[in-house]
């Protein structure tokens, strides 16, 4: 029999259990350091594998802490493949060939090979691969490729650099007279809001604490506040909104809460309820649920500011709801609500502080908080007892429907099953029913079209544990948080789109449980090549912390669309959305009058080559993203990060690897000196400087024979002894440190 547990002190205090009531344990028992996720048997070896966590009920308390990177839109955005349209920042929009290990007079490099118009292949080196993006335009057509040579990239940058210039100057307008207007600074935390915050259950991350300060930091001061908090499903954007919403309360204002539909807006009703009941503090509900007489009451106190939070679906946007001194307005699901009803929003937002929650933010609103025009916080930590939802995609099997409800019924939880047809949603809930074959499992329908109290009536029953089976709508689809749920089925998932797949498998899993979510495909009707991509895309992110990665994929898939304005469209599709995105956050600095933040271009030619082997990195994709970091980094310390990070996963570093990184180091020092370049020319190492005054600091006493043809030139002769790779990577190293 084996016991695995999952750290040393499992073994020794199972073993202390253990010996009080087996004082010798027999040879046949072993307690191995492991994790697996459910026990099993063998009768075959007459042996028995169980977890400690299956034995001891221990799920609430994790040790496991997972670092979850969260990628930024550039980055996720690289993932090439053979024949993909990409773009190079010089020489335009071209076609994706491969990588090929390319012999030159000093040896062997890796390059990226583009094929452009006419046939032309250029190679690109891997040192030089943050000048390559994928291609994802506004429109479905796939776009011409750029000709080599001709001047027609360079006129189409420059006819659309001027044009997001004049996007980002109204932009930043608009910023500006917000700012001007002045706004409410709700002053410094009260032992009411210290008390609030301490009657949270769950411990916080490190990344919900620092949400947690930026937030207040805005509420305090006297610019009106308007911040996006971004975190994946379940990370705990709501606890943060309601404690802005308490301090706002504390200071005497009235809040406002925009949620997309009926039934988040019962939930969070519910958990705003149980969250301030403690505190003198009214909150009252508006949507369709709400009788119009009682819909009249809630106005008439609104307007009168009896009441202190008023939390409403798109009926909040009806001109007839107003308030007395609103203070903050809260959008859950930003992208939830269309352009008709952020244009309503704007009766809002005059001077109020305004906190928008997003578990799939839309590359505009990511990339308009990058990029300075809103200030972002992110929550990429997971809650230290969450645990990724396992997904499958396959066909619609009834046996496979069967073992997976009664399978989550043995354990005494429960099961969404996603049928989103209205018209035949009781009809699949008789055929559900014949399936499970089973009186003691009892099935419920949701959907938007129910009467009010049926609709009701059947939340209650799922939410209080009465129903196992919930065959719904995607009327669950946002915030719904039902901790024993953690099964959950979508048919015909192929006509979702993939944001909503990650918000749909986001209602499960939200507390000690494994959680599984099964997209089934149609048994006869065959599916588009798009969805099978959302699809492919939904299984391959189901890690914790997937929601930054999906919204890009989705954007991929679907093309930027009218991300920005129809009268933006053409431009992204002529310069693919990475250049029209890169071209903005300049115009942004340059009327900013910030400097332009560019990876440190310094060339550095000392006569050898440095590469990844493909014996020590065997993935294209993976050596393509380690070159791309290595190209990107500018601080020291990041590279150390990276070296650590490359021995722990692939191992020790060979040479070749090791003097990439040394060469890299030398880039990055070389940088703070104003460096153009530094070449070997015989037994000369050359400096050429963008300024003369640093030539002049850094060879104030520098060893060897130094001629200075310019003041922007200094040559360096250096032994023959010395020309040696490590030796002259260690003597340059420390003559660009002092």
């Amino acid at each position: 029999m084996y016991l695995y547990c999952e750290n040393h002190a499992e073994i020794q205090r199972t073993r202390e259990i253990l010996k009080e009531s087996v004082p010798v344990l027999p040879d046949s028992f072993h307690l191995p350091l492991g994790f697996i996720r459910q026990g099993f048997i063998i009768r075959s070896l007459k042996t028995i594998v169980l977890s400690h966590h299956e034995v001891f009920g221990r799920y609430s308390v994790r040790r496991r802490i997972r670092s979850i990177r969260t990628a930024s839109p550039v980055d996720s955005l690289l993932d090439l493949q053979k024949g993909d349209i990409v773009v190079h920042v010089s020489y335009g929009i071209g076609k994706y060939i491969g990588i090929e290990m390319l012999e030159k007079e000093k040896g062997f490099e890796e390059y990226l090979t583009l094929e452009y118009a006419d046939k032309v292949k250029i190679h690109v080196p891997v040192s030089s691969i943050h000048l390559v993006h994928k291609f994802v335009g506004a429109l479905p057509r796939r776009p011409s490729l750029s000709k080599i040579g001709a001047k027609k990239w360079q006129q189409q940058k420059e006819k659309v650099s001027k044009n997001v210039q004049e996007l980002a100057a109204e932009l930043l307008e608009v910023r500006a007279k917000r700012l001007e207007m002045g706004g409410f600074s709700f002053g410094p935390d009260t032992s009411w809001q210290k008390e609030f915050e301490q009657a949270f259950l769950y411990e916080e991350t490190p990344d919900q604490l620092a949400a947690a300060e930026e937030i207040k930091r805005d509420m305090i001061a006297d610019k009106p506040m308007d911040r996006l908090l971004c975190g994946d499903v379940g990370y705990g954007k709501t606890e943060l909104a309601m404690r802005a919403a308490f301090k706002a309360v504390n200071a005497g204002k009235q809040i406002a809460v925009l949620v997309p539909t009926t039934v988040l807006c019962v939930q969070h009703g519910r958990t705003f309820c149980e969250r301030f009941a403690d505190f003198p503090v009214q909150i009252a509900i508006l949507n369709r649920f709400t009788t119009p007489g009682e819909a009249r009451r809630i106005l008439s106190e609104a307007r009168q500011g009896k009441i202190d939070i008023l939390i409403g679906t798109h009926r909040l946007l009806s001109r007839d709801v107003g308030f007395k001194d609103l203070g903050l307005l809260i959008i859950d699901e930003e992208q939830r609500f269309g352009v008709e009803h952020k244009e309503q929003l704007k009766r809002f937002r005059v001077n109020v502080d305004i906190l928008t929650l997003t578990a799939t933010p839309i590359p505009r609103t990511l990339h308009m908080s990058l990029l300075g025009l809103r200030d972002i916080s992110s929550l990429s930590t997971p809650p230290l007892d969450r645990r990724s939802v396992v997904t499958q995609v396959g066909r619609y099997d009834p046996e496979r429907i069967r073992k997976a409800i009664l399978f989550e019924a043995a354990r005494d939880g429960q099961v969404f099953y996603l049928h989103n047809r209205v018209r035949t949603i009781q009809q699949e809930a008789l055929k559900l029913k014949e399936i499970l074959n089973d009186p003691k499992i009892r099935i419920d329908v949701a959907h938007g079209r129910m009467r009010k109290h049926e609709l009701e009536d059947a939340m209650i029953r799922f939410v209080t544990g009465q129903t196992q089976v919930l065959v719904c709508s995607t009327i669950i689809e946002a915030g719904l948080d039902i901790p024993n749920a953690n099964t959950m089925i979508v048919a015909d998932a192929d006509r979702f789109g993939l944001a909503q797949l990650h918000q749909l498998r986001g209602r499960v899993g939200r507390y000690k449980h494994r959680a599984y979510a099964y997209m089934l495909l149609p048994q006869s009707r065959a599916i588009s090549p798009i969805a099978a991509r959302r699809l492919k895309a939904i299984e391959e992110y189901s890690q914790l912390g997937a929601g930054f990665r999906i919204a890009l994929r989705d954007l991929e898939i679907r093309g930027a669309g009218n991300i920005l304005g129809p009268e933006q469209s053409g431009h992204i599709h002529t310069v693919g959305y990475e250049m029209y995105c890169r071209l903005l956050a300049e115009a942004v600095h340059k009327l900013k009058n910030e400097p332009i933040e560019q990876p440190p271009e310094t060339i550095i030619d000392l006569g050898f080559t440095a590469a990844i082997p493909k014996s020590y990195i065997p993935s294209d994709r993976q050596r393509m993203d380690i070159y791309r970091r290595i190209a990107r980094t500018s601080i020291p310390d990041d590279l150390k990060h990276l070296a650590e990070e490359l021995r722990d996963v692939f191992g020790p570093a060979p040479a070749k690897v090791q003097t990439l990184l040394d060469l890299t180091e030398l880039r990055i020092l070389a940088a703070g000196w104003n460096l153009k370049s530094i070449l070997l020319h015989g037994p000369d190492v050359i400096f050429r400087f963008a300024d003369g005054r640093a030539a002049a600091d850094l060879f104030a006493c520098a060893p060897g024979r130094v001629a200075i043809p310019d003041p922007q030139t200094v040559h360096l002769r250096m032994e023959k002894s010395s020309l040696q790779p490590d030796t002259l990577i260690k003597i340059l190293r420390n003559l660009l440190k002092r």
